[in-house]
């Protein structure tokens, strides 16, 4: 009967990343925001401070980083979502398919999250023009997950998937960060938000059919009561305006620390029984704490902060472009694994996986 029940429990097979074809360093990136505020923020060397602070060397932009100058409203920068984010996400799409050997035909579900764009129809069901699925699909696009949608894509697919022979499923998030910026905005929360951000998509493939790769043992959610100030958006004629509070730190290390111990604690385990650590690149501060509170030993992190320092924090695709840095390594039979993000709020998940 284990052995049964094991066919039918979901894995990890593959995760595949892009990103748009515009890099930029943070400084070339510094110098146009410097630019384009300079006559209405006159401290550049608060800025220069901010950027320092965030820990991102280089970002990628869906485009040249000229236009972000023209756009005049929401309804431009969501029109250029609707235009970049289409053939990103086919490509990673496909790429994913095409490790698996699966067929677009073969999905029996869809999960797609994003944050930083709107169409109707959603980006998933534009895919399926795009790309051979069934018809018969089940799509479920999520908006509003933000940071957190990576790891609660990851969670409720396997949901989707559990007790289910042969099923395949496809999470994809395609997160172009840079259309979200707020030119009229000097708040301290878009000042760190411009400099923090990048662009980029992945997909990852779920299946229980055999194969190699880690399997999902459980997953947790934690929802933190009365935190709806300290991440989200909020949304208006210009959009969509970052809410980022200083107290993000403060919910790491208070609430998601023991909500991620408690977790452990449930299935026998200790930090210092997970082998690989899949976390969200949230920021330098943030990561800290995740790696101090949970007494993780030196380097643990250290995907989490070169992806931080590469590309940015993607958002939702964030943990995937660490997960998928994971799952090309080596790990021993038995070897467990935690992927975890946080996001609006402020609200975490944590999936407990196992090779």
């Amino acid at each position: 009967m284990q052995d049964e029940a094991h066919l039918v429990t979901p894995r990890l097979a593959t995760c595949s990343t892009a990103l748009p074809p515009y890099r930029y360093s943070q400084a070339d990136l510094l110098e146009q925001l410097k630019a384009m505020w300079a006559a209405e923020h006159h401290n550049t060397a608060r800025l220069e401070q901010l950027h320092g602070a965030v820990g991102v060397k280089h970002r990628h932009l869906a485009l040249p980083k000229e236009r972000y100058l023209a756009f005049k409203d929401f309804t431009e920068r969501n029109q250029a979502f609707a235009e970049a984010s289409l053939p990103l996400a086919e490509g990673v799409v496909v790429e994913a398919l095409e490790r698996t050997g699966l067929l677009a035909s073969e999905v029996d579900y869809l999960v797609y999250t994003s944050i930083t764009g709107l169409t109707v129809p959603s980006l998933d069901a534009r895919l399926m023009n795009r790309l051979p699925f069934s018809p018969r699909v089940k799509r479920v696009p999520v908006f509003g997950w933000g940071c957190l949608g990576g790891a609660a894509g990851i969670a409720r697919l396997s949901d989707l998937l559990e007790g289910k022979r042969e099923g395949v499923g496809l999470l994809l998030s395609v997160e172009l960060c840079s259309l979200t910026l707020q030119k009229q905005d000097f708040s301290v929360a878009n000042l760190i938000s411009s400099g923090l951000f990048g662009d980029g998509a992945a997909a990852l493939v779920m299946t229980t059919r055999p194969g190699p790769g880690p399997r999902v043992v459980a997953s947790r959610a934690m929802f933190f009561a009365e935190s709806e100030h300290v991440m989200g958006w909020n949304i208006g004629a210009h959009g969509l305006s970052i809410v980022l509070s200083p107290e993000v730190p403060f919910y790491a290390e208070h609430h998601l620390v023991p909500g991620l111990q408690s977790f452990l604690a449930d299935h026998g385990l200790q930090p210092a029984d997970v082998a690989a650590w899949v976390a969200h690149p949230g920021g330098p501060k943030v990561i800290d704490v995740l790696e101090n509170g949970l007494g993780l030993e030196v380097g643990a992190l250290d995907i989490t902060r070169r992806s931080l320092r590469d590309v940015g924090n993607l958002s939702s695709a964030s943990v995937l472009f660490v997960l998928a840095e994971v799952l090309g390594q080596a790990h021993e039979p038995g070897d467990y694994g935690l992927i975890l993000a946080m996001g609006p709020a402020f609200g975490a998940e944590a999936i407990l996986i196992q090779w």
